[in-house]
């Protein structure tokens, strides 16, 4: 199996966590140069990571000889240039999400590299939880039945950085940093195959002094019928919350991926130190990540896009993926302008075609079973509905 040597772009929190999770997880993979647009945070995270070398020269970090997959950990302004460099050098290229500020930019980037043939990834950690992995393998088992609905949450104080703060240079607000998170993990579960058709969505701004949303709402249809739901805030207190819970016609999944896992802390606030991702305080109590790369998706990420590339076959996460995030995430902000149901425009749709979820309901005695309950003394009780008159009625079938 081959060691990757890689161009790291970007040097701020994403980048620490890229660069942690490549030099940890498979021993032989490592980031040979770093970019930054500081002279003295290059250096910084140089030395920090042990890398050979850095530079402010985009370019050059890029077409590094001895470099053969770029990472982009960038703002999301700057994805378009550093895919567009990644593809013309040849490179594989692993891309931060969102992919692009709009479909438009996405749908470019997602040319680009299928045009110039090279391994294009989107880095959607999210999707990569090991509780998500097991989910939605029990999910494509069967366990739960047709998905009928799936609600993403992900809240925290806000970005660390600057740069998340200006939609000029984002796209966007909660939705564009948040929300394709969401939007990806609702995706994950109704299936890839299962076309988004419309949306509808709330947004607000109603804490931070910011000309973009701070909090947002929306609702998905997919093709089969099933629903996506995510909220998003950049103003919810307490540290970050990312929660998934999955409904199906025969199950139920409920996931906390950060908040409430089990580890929990009081501290009086005599030491400090780094808690976890968005934590406010080092004191009262507290909820540590045992592990962050991990419980976060990083490790099995990056298995997946290195053992993709090395297969010769696509990762779970596509730039089409990305893509498709992209375009869902327009029709939310066209949806807030307008206060209805706006479709999901696509240039082209990847996925087939889903059926409607099924229905095939229980008879009895000629009639349709609504539902079937046990009753404390043991018995069984059906509530039908009679299909000629459509009349509903209780009728117990067994027991004492």
């Amino acid at each position: 199996m081959k060691a990757h040597q890689v161009t790291m772009l970007g040097t701020g929190l994403i980048g620490d966590f890229y660069t942690a999770t490549l030099h940890g997880q498979r021993g032989r993979d490592h980031v040979r140069v770093v970019f930054s647009r500081s002279e003295e945070r290059g250096k910084a995270f140089k030395e920090r990571w042990s890398i050979q070398e850095h530079t402010t020269d985009l370019k050059a970090a890029i077409e590094h000889d001895d470099t053969d997959v770029v990472v982009v950990g960038l703002p999301n302004y700057l994805h378009e240039e550093a895919v567009g460099l990644a593809a013309a050098a040849g490179k594989a290229v692993l891309c931060t999400k969102p992919l692009g500020r709009t479909a438009a930019e996405a749908r470019r980037m997602l040319e680009t590299v299928e045009k110039a043939g090279v391994f294009g990834g989107y880095l959607e950690d999210l999707c990569y939880t090991p509780k998500s992995l097991k989910a939605v393998k029990s999910v494509e088992d069967g366990a739960i039945g047709d998905v009928t609905w799936v609600r993403s949450r992900e809240t925290h104080p806000g970005p660390h950085s600057a740069w998340f703060w200006d939609g000029r240079l984002t796209g966007g607000g909660a939705i564009i940093d948040l929300g394709c998170h969401c939007i990806e993990i609702i995706r994950t579960f109704v299936g890839k195959g299962n076309r988004p058709v419309e949306v509808i969505c709330t947004t607000d701004t109603l804490v931070h002094p910011i000309d973009d949303e701070d909090n947002a709402v929306a609702l998905i249809r997919f093709e089969s019928g099933a629903i996506g739901q995510f909220e998003v805030s950049w103003t919810f207190r307490g540290g970050m919350d990312l929660r998934d819970e999955v409904a199906g016609t025969h199950g139920t999944i409920w996931l906390n991926h950060f908040l409430r896992t089990g580890f929990e802390m009081f501290s009086a606030g005599v030491g400090s130190g780094y808690v976890a991702e968005k934590a406010e305080s080092a004191a009262g109590w507290l909820f540590p990540v045992g592990d962050e790369v991990s419980e976060l998706g990083y490790v099995d990420m990056f298995s997946d896009m290195f053992t993709a590339l090395e297969e010769g076959r696509p990762p779970r996460e596509t730039f089409y993926d990305g893509y498709v995030v992209n375009a869902v995430m327009d029709a939310c902000y066209r949806s807030a302008k307008s206060r209805a149901w706006e479709p999901v425009e696509l240039f082209e749709w990847r996925g087939g075609s889903t059926p409607r979820i099924a229905k095939s309901p229980e008879t009895y005695e000629g009639q349709t079973v609504i539902k079937r309950e046990l009753l404390p003394d043991g018995r069984t009780k059906l509530i039908l509905k009679n299909p000629a008159t459509g009349d509903f009625t209780d009728r117990i079938v067994s027991g004492g």
